[in-house]
């Protein structure tokens, strides 16, 4: 009879296609995974991956262990929910994947407020300047600028955020898009974004991006040196001397869209986080936008008639 911890082990390598990448989530070293692993295929007589130097290849009985052992990973799950019972609080590990403007600006937030409602709960949260593989396992839940459109999964969506032009508030001001030249642009690095919608200044036809990086957490700082770029308005009220500019001719909406693995969307635990997530997000987004728009105003002098 097969062990379930050994199908645990099994499910880790075969989500991250290595020993290396599955021994931390499985707390152990890669050496005692590869045991683990050796040891299954020897009690089932036959191989499970076929392993080369660029990692672990699922063979076709893998593919088909892969899909029963994981069937039976989310019987267990819910099963245990049902064992604890849907009154009680929020209990176990959850990791959220998130690009790393909204991992930043937002999670931290609304994480804390559901944590404190379910002192039982552990949330991780992923900040990835990519798209997190729900299919691997690398996160429970992922927020996605795009939704998906391949794969087994359930997408929601969160709620539209604002993006602006911004700049220091003692930089000279802008009547129109050609005060700008010669300004240093911040913008992502050009061959590293991820997902078109991230491509604001291409949209914009601002030119070359003279101060680039991967991270939204990063640009941001790049423009409290002095540059102008595109801005998530829900990001300034973190950085109080960058304020919005030209915002009748730039103007951005993007959407934030909560993905999870189709095999849970029978799990009332991740039902019911996915539904606080959303509402705590959405209620943030707003409360920062908000934030953004009253402290231009009161930033802004007055203009005598």
């Amino acid at each position: 009879m097969l062990d379930w911890d050994d199908m645990r082990v099994f499910l880790g390598v075969a989500r991250a296609r290595s020993l290396t990448g599955a021994a931390p989530g499985l707390r152990m070293d890669p050496a005692t995974v590869g045991r683990r692993i050796a040891r299954l295929e020897e009690a089932l007589g036959a191989a499970l991956f076929l392993k080369s130097p660029q990692g672990y290849a699922l063979t076709d009985l893998g593919l088909r262990l892969q899909s029963r052992a994981e069937e039976a990973e989310e019987a267990m799950r819910l099963a245990l929910e049902e064992g604890q019972g849907a009154s009680q609080g929020l209990t176990g590990q959850v990791r959220i994947g998130a690009p790393d403007g909204c991992a930043n600006y937002l999670l931290p937030q609304v994480a804390a407020r559901i944590q404190a409602d379910n002192p039982g709960l552990e949330i991780q949260i992923l900040a990835l300047p990519r798209v997190v593989n729900l299919s691997r396992r690398e996160a429970d839940l992922a927020i996605t600028v795009s939704p998906p459109d391949a794969g087994r999964l359930t997408v929601q969506k969160i709620t539209d955020y604002s993006l602006h032009l911004g700049q220091r508030r003692d930089a000279p001001p802008a009547a129109t898009l050609a005060d700008l030249r010669g300004r240093p642009m911040v913008g992502y690095i050009p061959d590293m974004i991820f997902d078109r919608a991230l491509d604001y200044l291409g949209e914009l036809g601002l030119g070359t991006v003279q101060l680039a990086s991967n991270s939204v957490a990063v640009q941001l700082q790049l423009l409290r040196q002095g540059g102008v770029g595109v801005v998530h308005d829900f990001a300034l009220p973190f950085a109080p001397e960058l304020g919005r500019i030209l915002t009748q001719e730039v103007s951005l909406r993007r959407a934030f869209y909560l993905v999870r693995h189709d095999a849970d969307r029978r799990s009332d635990r991740i039902a019911r986080l996915s539904a606080a997530l959303i509402q705590g997000l959405r209620d943030e987004v707003a409360r920062l936008e908000e934030l953004a728009r009253l402290t231009d105003r009161t930033a802004k002098p007055t203009l005598q008639p």
